[in-house]
């Protein structure tokens, strides 16, 4: 598979044919490929396309720092074995996660409690200097599962009104937002995030 391509049948066989090597192993036999590259999933619930692209800068920050990434949407991940770390990431609508990043969270909770994995939400538009609004924050259940998995970090990032907005809340976000707040993305704090990332994972495997 070339890296950043997405397919679910190749992971799965990958997870059950391919000898694995962890980067939260502490002991590694002397046959083990040392010269493998660590292996990166950013996974991602995207509603409209916005939380996507949060996951492909996330995902290039990380190959240019010498990272093996594949990146895609929850919903299509056959298995996490293959991988040595994970960056999930959702769209909050109304205080809600979308659904294949939360059953993502669900189905892979006990591989997700032996690796290092971050969480990042999408969501947040309209003026920064207001107090947020709470129905485009972090989902509070979401948040303390992933803590009793051991989640590194997690964030929540500015998100972006629908250039065609469809139905009734996409609509009214849209009248209510000046336009120059439409796009709260802030592509230089999402890639030092990710570089952040890049560092902790390179230093776990050196160490």
């Amino acid at each position: 598979m070339r890296t950043g391509q997405l397919d679910a049948s190749v992971w799965v066989d990958v997870a059950h044919h391919t000898r694995l090597l962890r980067i939260t192993d502490g002991d590694q036999s002397e046959n083990e490929d040392h010269s493998r590259m660590t292996r990166v999933l950013v996974a991602h619930a995207s509603k409209r396309g916005s939380t996507a692209e949060i996951a492909e800068a996330i995902a290039d920050t990380l190959r240019q720092s010498g990272l093996d990434v594949d990146c895609g949407p929850a919903g299509e991940v056959g298995g996490i074995a293959s991988y040595d770390a994970v960056v999930l990431g959702s769209a909050v609508y109304t205080k809600r996660w979308q659904g294949d990043a939360k059953h993502f969270l669900r189905k892979h909770a006990e591989e997700l409690s032996r690796l290092p994995f971050w969480l990042f939400s999408s969501g947040p538009v309209g003026d920064p200097s207001k107090t947020p609004d709470p129905a485009w924050l972090e989902p509070p259940r979401i948040i303390d599962r992933a803590q009793r998995l051991g989640v590194r970090d997690h964030v929540v990032f500015g998100g972006r009104v629908p250039a065609e907005p469809r139905g009734p809340i996409e609509r009214a976000m849209a009248k209510n937002t000046p336009e120059q707040y439409r796009d709260r993305r802030d592509w230089q704090e999402i890639r030092s995030w990710a570089l952040a990332i890049a560092s902790e994972i390179t230093a776990t495997v050196t160490t």
